[in-house]
């Protein structure tokens, strides 16, 4: 199914896929970081400018872009207005690229809603992630949207992960035994939570063993894959433990150590190189 402005997330990725490119490109622009030769009159523009020099460096490589909403929202109207201006700007010049909200949101139905619209109408991102702690009815309203992604937090690539996800839990398939509590969620998001099909989840890089896990356990379902890069997970595993049935269904994230390889003029170019490298690399571990 596509929305109303003819865009479905899982056939974006499929057509980038069938070309062979599967980088992710994060648009988390940390405007304390962003290089002097890009500053502009005001946040806005800073950011925005920015932004575009990335996507114009990097929108034929890549499978997706995911800005980091928490980059923007600190910066409040401007920095709001920077982010739909820079969805806008990818939709324009690179219509065939899926654009992930990386907003973790997580709350009851009704507020959840809100962040829905928020997404989808406002800011017209193509996909969101989200947290799974509230359960099933808290999701309705992302999931609802058959032709936008729902991506689930499962085993996340931060160090803390650890402290709640592989809890171990009652399995409710076999009660007699129990599962870590990422490998529930990957089950609950394959299964009951995806009736439209428009379900994946995320994986951290920093975790090779359990992204094996999660894929025997979600098919040929998307994973989005974070740390690559500045976290320092293994690329090598991640594609050798990830990869789909088809060789295909990952999205394979990196932010910092592209958008900010160099604080310099050349900082567009040098996004270039660092995208192409990971390009390569996947391509080389196929």
């Amino acid at each position: 199914m596509r929305g109303m402005n003819g865009r479905n997330f899982r056939e974006l990725l499929e057509g980038k896929w069938s070309e062979g490119k599967f980088v992710c490109v994060g648009l988390d622009s940390d405007i304390t970081k962003i290089p002097r030769a890009a500053e502009r009159e005001d946040t806005r523009t800073t950011i925005v400018g920015f932004n575009r020099a990335i996507v114009d460096a990097t929108k034929d490589i890549v499978c997706a872009y995911k800005p980091n909403s928490a980059f923007y929202e600190a910066h409040g109207d401007q920095g709001l207005a920077a982010l739909r201006e820079t969805i806008m700007y990818i939709h324009e010049v690179a219509p065939d690229v899926a654009l992930i909200l990386d907003a973790k949101r997580g709350d009851i139905a009704n507020t959840n809603e809100q962040y829905a619209k928020a997404a989808f109408q406002y800011l017209q991102a193509d996909a969101i992630t989200v947290q799974p702690y509230l359960g099933r009815e808290s999701l309705e309203p992302f999931y609802s949207r058959k032709e936008k992604g729902v991506i689930v937090l499962c085993h996340t690539s931060n160090p803390g992960a650890e402290e709640m996800q592989t809890l171990s839990v009652c399995d409710e398939v076999s009660p007699h035994r129990t599962l870590p509590l990422y490998k529930v969620v990957a089950r609950l998001a394959a299964t009951a939570w995806n009736g439209n099909g428009n379900s994946c989840v995320m994986v951290g890089a920093t975790y090779p063993k359990e992204l094996g896990e999660v894929r025997a356990i979600v098919g040929d379902m998307p994973i989005l894959i974070a740390g690559i890069g500045t976290q320092e997970g293994s690329l090598k595993k991640t594609i050798e433990n990830g990869l789909d049935s088809r060789k295909k269904g990952l999205i394979v994230n990196s932010a910092r150590s592209i958008i900010f390889a160099s604080r310099d003029a050349d900082f567009a170019e040098a996004a270039r190189t660092k995208a192409e490298e990971l390009h390569n690399a996947i391509k080389d571990a196929l």
